[in-house]
């Protein structure tokens, strides 16, 4: 039986091209090697001007890096990945295999160089290659935010159908049409009984029939894509089976791994004995990238303390000017390893705004252990607008700077909440609290509590220096937006 279409549909014409990746993502790759291009004279002109400033016969063949630089550039981006629609899209990959490329191209001036006896302008490769890799990033990273703002509407997405067991289904659905960003519209399902009876009915999803209905599925639904969740039924004979039939069509065939925020750099396929065996790493938790997050948090702390006096004494001084009380307000948290500290915010609430919790507990908001009210009255008015913009939490640096927090990492937790964490919710300890995290730029309070803990410990999973540079430039825009802030 034919299904009707799924609320929101998507434009039909969205849908791939038999033989080929979809239109728009042919477009959008196009679009990344004309911003690549201009990144890379953006780059050969800074060198130049800042080395030389004008031509003469004397530098006239760096001129010809103008044109030189682009197709070097792009070569050693398409080498390293740089156009691989897996790296793209979503996630720090991207970002790191246009670092790479800087690097390779860099390494591979110094050689050449050396060992032709070429007297290369050691200023203008120290100018010219930084800046074409970072003017590289921004753009990309600008193209990026287009396409999660045109995603949000249901544009440049992929149809998808899930396969597996209800619920698992219905999770899945459930978080993909709230993270827009990733760009995968759920538009049906085949599930083992051949109909939704529990929770996929509160999303409205079509369900085109059993697991030996997913040719069907996707042919009425005009999907590219299937997603096969965790699901006995399904063993390596019936996976193969679906591989060969959607391979007709050139449908995409992804499985999800029951390993949920683990799957990722820590996995990796071994054979044995002619067998493919998914091996985990642990998470790396100490030794020197430790250390070398641990010296990039201070020294960041540093630079924005100095940088953000000024601000932070106009902002002490307004606190103290709105209301009765002090500038700076103090609470004991829980830091790495359960070991409580002293953290630091500007007062943003009356003083008797602890006194009065009690009256308040029938209007609490959050579904767990915190306490949240959206339009809480113990906070003041100038309170309401150092939260909307996250400017209470500037004090914080201190504890960065003293090493009780990270720049980058979970939400430091109240030693109530921790006391009512189970088990698995303590991993969040592993690591500092952070000052910003995946919490703070995935909606901050509108955030449900088994959600957050989801993005702490997903990020404790995959701490890197690289994740935590993405997360502090995608807090600038969360701040800004100011959404789930109160």
């Amino acid at each position: 039986m034919e299904a009707t279409r799924l609320r929101g549909g998507v434009e039909p014409g969205l849908a791939r091209h038999r033989g080929g990746p979809p239109e728009w993502q042919s477009r959008y790759v196009a679009g990344l090697v004309v911003a690549d291009v201009l990144a890379a004279v953006l780059g050969a002109a800074a060198g130049f001007l800042a080395r030389f400033g004008e031509v003469s016969v004397h530098n006239q063949v760096y001129v010809y890096t103008l044109a030189l630089l682009p197709a070097c550039w792009l070569l050693t981006l398409a080498l390293n990945g740089g156009y691989e629609p897996r790296h793209l899209f979503v996630g720090t990959a991207e970002y790191q295999r246009v670092v790479r490329a800087g690097i390779a191209v860099t390494a591979t001036v110094a050689l050449i160089s050396y060992a032709l006896l070429l007297p290369t302008s050691r200023i203008y490769v120290l100018i010219a290659l930084p800046v074409t890799v970072a003017a590289t990033v921004l753009l990309r990273f600008g193209r990026r935010r287009w396409l999660h703002t045109v995603r949000a509407r249901g544009r440049c997405v992929r149809r998808v159908v899930l396969v597996g067991h209800e619920g698992p289904v219905a999770a899945l659905t459930h978080q993909l049409r709230r993270e827009h960003f990733h760009g995968l519209h759920v538009v049906g399902a085949c599930l083992p009984g051949g109909r939704a009876t529990g929770p996929l009915l509160d999303y409205h999803a079509d369900v085109y029939g059993d697991l030996d209905s997913v040719g069907h599925a996707v042919r009425v639904a005009r999907a590219d894509t299937v997603i096969v969740l965790s699901c006995p039924e399904l063993d390596g004979a019936a996976l193969r089976r679906m591989a060969w039939q959607l391979e007709r069509g050139d449908i995409d065939l992804i499985l999800a791994s029951a390993l949920v925020d683990i799957a990722g750099a820590r996995t990796s396929i071994r054979p044995v004995d002619g067998l493919p065996m998914l091996h985990l790493e642990h998470a790396r938790l100490s030794g020197t990238r430790r250390l070398v997050k641990e010296g990039f948090d201070r020294a960041g702390a540093a630079l924005l303390l100095t940088a953000l006096a000024p601000v932070m004494l106009a902002i002490g001084w307004l606190v103290r000017r709105s209301s009765p009380g002090g500038a700076l307000f103090s609470q004991v948290r829980i830091g790495r390893d359960g070991r409580p500290f002293t953290i630091w915010k500007f007062r943003t609430m009356y003083i008797d705004a602890e006194a009065r919790r009690v009256e308040l507990s029938h209007l609490n908001e959050s579904d767990s252990v915190l306490f949240k009210i959206r339009d809480d009255p113990r906070v003041t008015p100038i309170g309401r607008r150092l939260r909307r913009l996250s400017l209470d939490e500037l004090p914080q640096l201190w504890n960065v700077l003293r090493g009780d927090m990270s720049l980058v990492g979970p939400r430091p937790p109240l030693p109530s909440e921790v006391a009512a964490y189970p088990d698995d919710v303590r991993r969040r300890l592993a690591v500092k609290p952070g000052l910003t995290g995946l919490w703070q730029i995935s909606g901050r309070s509108d955030l449900p509590w088994e959600e957050a803990v989801r993005l702490d410990l997903r990020y404790v999973e995959h701490w890197s220096l690289s994740l935590d540079l993405v997360i502090l430039a995608r807090t600038l825009t969360a701040v800004l937006r100011s959404s789930g802030a109160y």
